[in-house]
């Protein structure tokens, strides 16, 4: 589905993300993992269009991206929850769910009663800012925005980094229904081990901006952990 080949992402004149290659299939469930600063949230921009300049391909079911605008890459099938969450918090749950479905093919209204079962709070909180909501409400809402896309791929930076456990557990464990059970593709920058094991059934680990090691989340030891996590 996601074909990335000797990508790199520049701020500026400084190159940020070097020469990384990564294969992603349909109904993949992959996790980018690594110490802070080594690129992962890089990535994620560089795939989207938000780097100063990119270079080298990025292939999504076969057709190259790396030219296209930002908006045109969402339009292609790319959804994206960014670190921080990225609500727009003077408009209503409602508006901002509403501004993720200019990019969907279906019905705005069939989709958005699908994200109200995912996320029943948002229901209820419709008419309230995204500035007023906590932040696992926010997040929640960021994803049900990703979702109104339709996606054929969906991109998240450490979802649940700041959440409260309780909403943290139901985040997770929705990204992994609507992977398993929807068969979408889900490509997760993530922190939370556990989570990344329990998810997924590949990994990328990046250091220095490239990929030191990628593949099956089953050969993610704990050697590995050690070596390119701990610090």
């Amino acid at each position: 589905m996601l074909e990335l080949a000797e990508l790199n992402g520049f701020y500026g004149r400084s190159r940020a993300l070097q020469s990384v290659s990564l294969s992603i299939s349909d109904g993949d469930f992959v996790s980018v993992l690594g110490r802070n600063g080594v690129g992962k949230t890089t990535l994620l921009r560089s795939i989207l269009g938000l780097m100063s300049r990119t270079t080298g391909s990025i292939r999504l079911d076969g057709n190259e991206l790396i030219a296209l605008p930002t908006h045109e890459r969402a339009k292609a099938g790319l959804g994206y929850v960014p670190q921080g969450r990225g609500i727009l918090p003077a408009m209503t749950v409602r508006e901002n769910l509403t501004v993720g479905s200019f990019a969907a093919l279906g019905q705005a209204q069939d989709l958005m009663d699908w994200v109200f079962e995912l996320f029943p709070i948002l229901k209820d909180f419709i008419n309230r800012r995204g500035g007023n909501l906590s932040g696992g409400q926010q997040q929640q809402l960021a994803i049900g925005r990703a979702l109104l896309s339709q996606p054929k791929i969906l991109l998240l930076d450490e979802p649940t980094e700041g959440i409260q456990p309780n909403i943290v557990e139901q985040i997770e464990n929705v990204l992994i229904d609507l992977n398993r059970d929807r068969g979408m593709t889900v490509l997760l920058v993530e922190q939370n081990i556990t989570f990344a094991r329990r998810a997924s059934n590949r990994f990328a680990m990046l250091n220095r901006g490239s990929v030191a090691i990628s593949g099956p989340i089953s050969q993610l030891t704990d050697d590995l952990i050690h070596e390119h996590l701990v610090v």
